[in-house]
């Protein structure tokens, strides 16, 4: 049997414990074994049910971080899965399991590419850090977030942040996301009179008034993007009312929609703006606005200029930043300041039965990474 990498032997042993958000399952104290003997200074932090940590090596400034997440989605029918999604597997160049692409496999890259940098660079220039939290895929609160938060208060700022995200779409580093789009949702209730559907002059039809203004929000241009940015969406995605009876108008709809936007637009004025649109339709209603995250961008700078030069040398191809797809864990660090990007491997089994990566990308990844570092930190 072929000796694995030492990336690939770290992304199976964290894909052998279970941590399903917002689970740890020891994924952590793996890592901070491996940081401590580096050199790094630990900093445990939890946050109610929620596992992170903070590692640091070097006091001075530039600061960069690696941040990433040890939790992911549950399996989903085990019965589908062609092996064990807590057994790593490795079958015809591919290493599967949960967590592999998203983000494991990352983390394990981060970390050898770290301990290959300081064999180098032991006295390397500033400082190097991970940001590692548990709940990204669940309701991110007390996870990065609140990392941050301590950050901010003592005033410890990171200068450039790589996100191991899985960017990447048809080979590692093909993809580099340098910002995301915002989003809000809004919950709407339309308030209207129930009644027997033979008598309409005594029943108030919500749906009936709702429609127009739905309409006429889904048919609006917010804005018309930007260079980084597609202009702004608005989806609606839930749509509930009724008893289920046939000849019974409903009391009320409830509407669930969402906006992704852009740096064009602010959250204020996608609310402003749809308020506008439900008043003008005269509807008698309650809106409640969720906000998720705002817009981020790194349009230049050191960071994403060392990220395409690292991805031009290590792999021999040009990368496309882009900002498309969700959200990630960046929006809550790019506002202390910080240019941040997302780089990790091939997103397309991500959240699925049978989740899987190259298990060559992962080495390529720990390459980049340690070549991004050098670049910066040398």
């Amino acid at each position: 049997m072929t000796t694995l990498s030492p990336t690939l032997t770290l992304a199976a042993e964290l894909i052998r414990r279970p941590s399903v958000t917002p689970e740890d399952f020891g994924c952590q104290e793996l890592m901070i074994e491996r940081l401590q003997a580096l050199g790094f200074q630990i900093e445990r932090l939890r946050f109610e049910d929620t596992d992170n940590f903070w590692a640091r090596r070097g006091t001075e400034g530039p600061l960069l971080c690696f941040a990433g997440h040890t939790d992911v989605v549950p399996t989903g029918p085990l019965e589908k899965w062609d092996s064990p999604p807590f057994e790593p597997s490795f079958r015809d160049g591919y290493l599967y399991g949960r967590g592999a692409a998203d983000m494991k496999g990352s983390l394990a890259a981060m970390i050898t590419a770290v301990e290959r940098f300081i064999d180098h660079h032991p006295d390397h220039k500033g400082s190097i850090a991970f940001l590692i939290t548990s709940d990204e895929e669940g309701p991110f609160i007390n996870g990065t977030v609140r990392v941050i938060e301590t950050l901010e208060a003592r005033q410890e700022k990171i200068t450039w942040c790589i996100v191991g995200e899985p960017s990447s779409t048809e080979k590692v580093g093909d993809i580099i996301k340098n910002g995301r789009r915002g989003s809000i949702s809004g919950h709407l209730q339309v308030k209207g009179i129930q009644g027997h559907v033979a008598y309409p002059h005594l029943v108030d039809n919500p749906i009936h008034k709702a429609a127009p203004a739905l309409a006429e929000l889904a048919q609006t241009r917010w804005d018309n993007g930007n260079a980084f940015f597609p202009p702004t969406s608005f989806q609606i995605s839930n749509i509930h009312a009724g008893t289920g009876a046939t000849n019974v108008v409903p009391g009320e709809v409830d509407v669930q929609f969402n906006f992704r936007f852009s740096t064009e637009s602010t959250a204020e004025q996608l609310q402003q703006r749809t308020e506008a649109v439900l008043n003008k339709h005269s509807l008698d209603y309650q809106l409640k606005w969720t906000l998720s995250g705002h817009p981020f961008l790194t349009a230049e700078g050191d960071l994403v200029a060392a990220c395409v030069e690292s991805i031009k040398a290590v792999a021999g191809y040009d990368t496309e930043l882009s900002t498309s797809g969700g959200t990630s864990d960046g929006r809550f660090i790019a506002p202390t300041g910080a240019q941040v990007v997302e780089l990790g491997p091939v997103n397309a089994t991500i959240h699925k039965i049978n989740e899987c990566v190259r298990s060559k990308d992962l080495d390529t990844l720990s390459d980049l990474y340690e070549n991004i570092m050098a670049r910066l930190l040398s």
